[in-house]
């Protein structure tokens, strides 16, 4: 059984504490073939913890691009994100979506429900993070985003009802170990290893991530 919450074990990529940022985009870009490119970084100016781009109304602190052309800087060179981290050492790790993956995005406790179904049901998964504001994203092929309103129709539920967000083209995550303003760090759920390289398509993760997260807000509701 792959990591999961609450598991340690000896996977190689890439370590949540401890290590480097350059280091871990480097490991991203050559272990994964995962394009990468620097964000924001988080500052203390003495009194707290403040994010690099200094607005005051910042909706992700230290986990953000700092240019309107982030997407042409990112990048699965080796080579070339040595250069861009060496430039800015605390630079976020950001990695667009889109490319490589899509991550279908739902709150953490949908995510923690849909995750213990899914392993019992012994469904192939992907690497899956967990951020500081309480949120799972679950790595999948791409082209994820045309097709889950279709299909969470398709299986009885309305799209507009769950919290259930598709990353796509022109969007990007924040990746193990950004922080993100004072809550903590992005972490793996799942750590990416050998065992997960090949993605699950959106498809096979549906109706589990739908079912959870329909539970989740009639939870909310009755509250």
């Amino acid at each position: 059984m792959e990591e999961t919450i609450g598991v340690t074990g000896a996977s190689q990529i890439p370590k949540q504490r401890g290590e480097q940022l350059l280091d871990t985009a480097v490991r991203y870009a050559e272990e994964r073939h995962w394009d990468v490119f620097p964000g924001a970084w988080l500052e203390h100016d003495g009194e707290r913890l403040r994010c690099s781009c200094e607005a005051g109304d910042c909706a992700a602190p230290g986990a953000h691009p700092t240019a309107p052309g982030w997407a042409g800087l990112a990048s699965g060179s080796a080579t070339a994100v040595r250069r861009m981290w060496s430039k800015q050492p605390r630079a976020s790790i950001l990695l667009p979506t889109g490319r490589a993956f899509e991550a279908l995005d739902v709150p953490e406790t949908a995510g923690c429900l849909a995750l213990a179904r899914m392993e019992r049901m012994g469904l192939t998964l992907g690497p899956v993070t967990r951020t500081p504001d309480r949120r799972m994203l679950f790595l999948v092929l791409p082209g994820a985003a045309v097709k889950v309103p279709a299909r969470v129709r398709e299986i009885g539920w309305a799209p507009a009802g769950l919290d259930l967000i598709c990353r796509g083209e022109g969007e990007y995550i924040a990746a193990p170990p950004t922080r993100v303003g004072s809550h903590g760090s992005v972490q793996w759920a799942r750590r990416p290893t050998a065992t997960n390289r090949w993605l699950p398509d959106a498809d096979e993760l549906i109706s589990p991530l739908a079912y959870a997260c329909a539970q989740d807000a009639a939870a909310v509701r009755a509250r």
